[in-house]
């Protein structure tokens, strides 16, 4: 374990009666997620913790915060809920494919005296964010939403690696997916949001910040309650279903789950809109937002999770985020055992 994790006690529930379900000795299975429960309340910028095993919600708490049904902003795991959105476009014929490009989908983007490479920019470049322009994150994200047209801005900047490339880690990139999402349906980013997820998962989705142009943006802001997040990550790991309703595609799952590319920070796999990690069981897709917001889904353990945090302090790899990705790869996989 690459951090010690303290443990205190607050606001605890840990549910019996889903640990009967589950088939596994009440005491020991129930003193995992306890245990689970503890080191997750020790982190102080924690706010809320959400886990299911099997269908079943073994671990709820909220020991800081607005709690478990209220929304709050989770940053950069709306990066995850866009390329949900990609898959059900595809699914539903709105998109050709993640080969369909810039120019096919949303000329209308394309700003004036734009590379040549940016017309040519594929569904599967922005969603994997290898579409090889400057940054528009980190030093670069306040000059980006100071200026007239986040769009245009993203794509008038200078390439700093070919299309389909190494991955430039850029809200960017997925703002124009969002905007490019939206050229192709006629609908807002919300509505699409809330047309194809929250009305399926019975989950509400609020508006969250526009551009200049009236655009949602895509890839940060949204906000989602943890409980609402537990649902979105539950289908993810049911394959796509909800309630015997099919929101998204088996297939497009599958696909998003293939490693493209790799965070030069975590050092975690990327496919589309997911970070990669584990092997085996302890596999896990994970929608990660600034400051600490989770959703993680382990498909063979059969487990969801989902944290909410400080959305104002910082949460790197060699820091609380580390702590978190130690808790998911150690106390998480091994309740789930």
């Amino acid at each position: 374990m690459r951090h010690a994790i303290p443990i205190t006690r607050r606001h605890l529930l840990v549910t019996s009666a889903a640990f009967a379900s589950l088939g596994a000795p009440l005491r020991a299975q129930e003193d995992r997620w306890r245990a689970v429960a503890e080191a997750a309340e020790g982190f102080s910028q924690l706010h809320a913790i959400a886990v299911a095993q099997d269908g079943e919600t073994v671990l709820e708490s909220a020991p800081r915060g607005p709690g478990l049904d209220r929304p709050a902003n989770v940053k950069s795991v709306s990066k995850s809920i866009v390329a949900l959105l990609l898959g059900v476009a595809i699914d539903k014929g709105a998109l050709p494919g993640v080969t369909a490009t810039l120019g096919d989908v949303a000329p209308r983007l394309i700003p004036r005296g734009a590379d040549d490479r940016v017309a040519a920019l594929t569904m599967e470049d922005l969603v994997t964010m290898r579409a090889g322009l400057e940054r528009t994150s980190g030093p670069n994200y306040g000059g980006w939403v100071a200026s007239g047209n986040w769009v245009a801005d993203a794509l008038s900047r200078d390439f700093e690696a070919e299309p389909g490339g190494r991955m430039l880690y850029s809200t960017g990139s997925f703002h124009v997916l969002g905007a490019a999402l939206s050229e192709a349906t006629g609908e807002s980013l919300l509505s699409l949001a809330r047309s194809w997820l929250g009305r399926p998962l019975g989950i509400d989705i609020p508006p969250w910040t526009r551009d200049p142009q009236g655009r949602y943006m895509g890839g940060n802001e949204m906000a989602l309650s943890p409980r609402a997040m537990l649902r979105i990550g539950e289908m993810v790991r049911q394959g796509g279903e909800w309630n015997g309703t099919r929101v998204v595609s088996q297939a497009w799952l599958d696909t998003s789950a293939e490693p493209r590319a790799r965070s030069p920070w975590s050092g975690l796999g990327y496919g589309y809109g997911w970070f990669l990690g584990g092997q085996g069981r302890g596999r896990y897709l994970l929608a990660r937002g600034y400051g600490g917001q989770v959703i993680c889904v382990m498909p063979e353990a059969g487990v969801t999770l989902a944290i909410t945090s400080d959305p104002l302090q910082p949460a790197r790899s060699d820091g609380y985020f580390g702590a978190l990705q130690d808790l998911i790869e150690g106390p998480v996989s091994e309740a789930a055992a």
